[in-house]
């Protein structure tokens, strides 16, 4: 049976985190409505989610205010049932997909905050774009700003290689940091709002911390292994 998530946990992260200004996005995939509101009622109030049938069942069930993060990959065709509530979309890829969640957020007449999702791992089953395609994308998007007022880009989003090899990781997180850089004076300089880095996991979140992250993801840091 799984262990409840522990306070003492996510104090030590919040001591850790917050003094740099990082945000905690707790990864509650898999994990039962009633496990999450025990983070909810230590003050956390980022989730993310990786599946959209997941998030719709849970959402319902916990609080309005928390903030919901969707960090899997998304199809267009699934991104009109999130819009109601979604805060953060961690894993744009595409100009489409970006069309698609501008479109939901006028028809709601909401924003929705979006992060273009970077390969930078050596693993070929990640998702994500290229260097190239990253840069022909946000060239796109800076030429419309009028066009994507309701789907708001803030960052980038990345997973660096699942390996003990610390400074590939590390190396990985740097070159992040140094295209988030580029892309805020080529292309966002009057994009304040363009400035945040979704990097680190349970395993890696400590070197994505140093090497720029505003965003970090964890899991089973806070709610123990998964069954």
């Amino acid at each position: 049976m799984s262990t409840l998530p522990s306070e003492g946990a996510l104090n030590r992260l919040r001591g850790e985190l917050s003094p740099a200004g990082i945000r905690i996005v707790a990864v509650s995939k898999t994990q039962a409505p009633e496990r999450i509101r025990i983070l909810y009622d230590q003050g956390q109030r980022d989730f993310g989610e990786n599946y959209v049938q997941e998030l719709l069942a849970k959402q319902p069930l916990l609080p309005e205010d928390i903030r919901w993060h969707f960090i899997g990959h998304l199809q267009s065709k699934k991104v009109r049932s999130i819009a109601p509530f979604i805060s953060v979309i961690h894993a744009v890829d595409s100009l489409h997909l970006l069309e698609e969640i501008q479109s939901q957020g006028s028809r709601l007449g909401r924003v929705i905050d979006c992060l273009l999702q970077v390969h930078i791992s050596r693993e070929e089953t990640k998702f994500g774009l290229d260097e190239a395609s990253l840069f022909d994308l946000a060239q796109t998007i800076g030429s419309r700003p009028g066009d994507f007022s309701q789907a708001r880009l803030i960052g980038l989003m990345g997973m660096a290689t699942l390996t003990d090899d610390q400074a590939l990781v590390r190396e990985e997180f740097r070159k992040m940091k140094e295209l988030l850089g580029k892309l805020q004076e080529k292309f966002f300089a009057d994009f304040p709002w363009f400035r945040e880095l979704s990097m680190g996991m349970s395993s890696d979140y400590s070197i994505a911390a140093k090497e720029g992250a505003t965003l970090v993801r964890i899991g089973s840091l806070l709610f123990g292994p998964r069954d």
